[in-house]
């Protein structure tokens, strides 16, 4: 998004170096050692746990916060990613409020529930700050499996599949590993590089070889990867993005959520990101919320949300529109874009009043919010799909721990069929996918590809 001249109204450099700093910094900064105790000191440890229930990987969440609670966190560290290897970037993006902290007893009886998120990365951070991960590699089992995305679900399963002995080929289509981690996520939730340091932790098991810039399609086909490899893990994640289909979607400064955000993660000076005077950011979901809040952050002085539905239909969460309404982010819900305006550059978007029961169009309620930068977060869907694999819902049908209709492949994460397009379901899915994959080849050897 390279500064446009003929659009004064979207610049790069609209605060001051100080600002982008503030404004970029860690959106939930770490507990010190007094605090992580006094917030641990609040957790009943429950028999029944429903914070366990409640989260995706099933962490023991009363015993690592014991383990906080007597002066061993680097324990609780261990416990916590024995079942979720990427502990410390969960605890750092995962929407707590509505998985374990939403149902911790506290919660229901106090609306105060214990900060386990934050408890989480004093955990983790403090295990990672001790030196090399505490995983030994079984000895090589001679199986070779492909895992193609390196996001959560990739790396939670090459990681397992390392740790039984298997040797593992990661291929990803970006020049950086992470997928999501690294690409998708508001700066501000992950800021000083951490997607790529914790990486590189979860690499130093060895046994798994990372190939960036590698292509499903372009550079490499799944029948060339069944014929190289015992197994194959598919975590592709959700690279197309749905299209507007409104008038006036190639102007200038009409842009994916998706290119924003990647973008922003990957600039070294934020400064150098320009941005519009009045925004418009055309959806209701986690993406919209961070590309709205990181406009403002830029300095935008108006951006404004728009869904065509009612609020409780919109798929961020509460809390984040909240946050976002603290940044001074506009929500308004029951309008659809109907057409986008201006002469080459955009310059408003036209929307109508919808049903909010159906989100049909009316079409005699149209309105025009001015606008001299819109992003587009409606959604995105998978890819070209790989041949031989059955797609339902523009996803890869799996069963069980993501068992694809071919034998020997595997697929978990956003690309495939189930469960929400949470960072932290995406590891659930390709840690129990590798580890079905161990069990069918060590009690079957490869695994017939037909």
């Amino acid at each position: 998004m390279a500064h446009t001249s003929q659009t004064p109204g979207v610049v790069s450099g609209r605060l001051q170096a100080e600002d982008y700093a503030r404004n970029f910094c860690d959106l939930h900064p770490p507990l010190d050692p007094h605090a992580a105790l006094v917030a641990a000191d609040r957790c009943y440890f429950c028999h029944d746990a429903p914070c366990i229930a409640a989260c995706p990987t099933e962490i023991d969440i009363p015993l690592f916060i014991r383990q906080i609670q007597t002066g061993m966190p680097r324990a609780a560290g261990r416990t916590i990613l024995d079942a979720n290897i990427l502990g410390g970037m969960c605890a750092r993006v995962c929407p707590t409020e509505t998985l374990c902290e939403g149902a911790c007893v506290r919660q229901t009886a106090e609306a105060k529930p214990v900060e386990i998120g934050r408890l989480q990365r004093n955990a983790t951070d403090a295990l990672m700050a001790a030196g090399p991960q505490p995983y030994a590699r079984a000895a090589s089992t001679g199986f070779r499996v492909a895992v193609v995305g390196a996001g959560p679900a990739g790396l939670a399963c090459a990681h397992r599949l390392a740790l039984h002995g298997h040797d593992v080929a990661v291929f990803d289509a970006r020049p950086k590993p992470g997928g999501l981690n690294e690409y998708g996520i508001a700066a501000y939730k992950t800021p000083d590089g951490f997607a790529q340091a914790e990486l590189a932790w979860l690499l130093g098991i060895g046994g798994i070889t990372m190939h960036t810039g590698v292509q499903m399609g372009r550079d490499l086909s799944l029948a060339e990867l069944r014929e190289d490899h015992d197994a194959v893990f598919l975590g592709l994640g959700l690279t197309g993005v749905n299209a507007l289909r409104a008038e006036g979607d190639a102007l200038a400064h009409v842009h994916d959520a998706v290119d924003f955000i990647a973008d922003l993660r990957q600039a070294g000076d934020k400064r150098r990101i320009p941005v519009g005077r009045r925004v418009v950011v055309i959806g209701g979901g986690m993406t919209a919320v961070d590309a709205a809040v990181q406009a403002k952050l830029l300095g935008a002085e108006r951006v404004t949300m728009v869904y065509r539905r009612t609020r409780d239909r919109m798929g961020a969460s509460q809390h984040e529109l909240l946050h976002a309404a603290s940044k001074g982010v506009q929500v308004m819900t029951g309008a659809a874009p109907v057409r986008l305006l201006g002469d080459r550059v955009v310059k408003g978007v036209e929307f109508a009043a919808t049903d909010p029961a159906s989100g049909a169009v009316r079409p005699d309620d149209h309105f025009v919010l001015p606008a001299d930068q819109v992003f587009k977060a409606i959604g995105q869907r998978l890819g070209p799909a790989p041949g031989g694999l059955e797609i339902a819902g523009g996803k890869i049908t799996v069963t069980g721990p993501g068992r694809s209709a071919l034998p020997d492949v595997w697929a978990g994460g956003d690309c495939a069929l189930g469960g929400a397009d949470l960072t932290v379901t995406a590891v659930a899915e390709g840690r129990d996918a590798a580890e079905d994959i161990h069990a069918r080849l060590t009690g079957a050897g490869r695994i017939a590809a037909e």
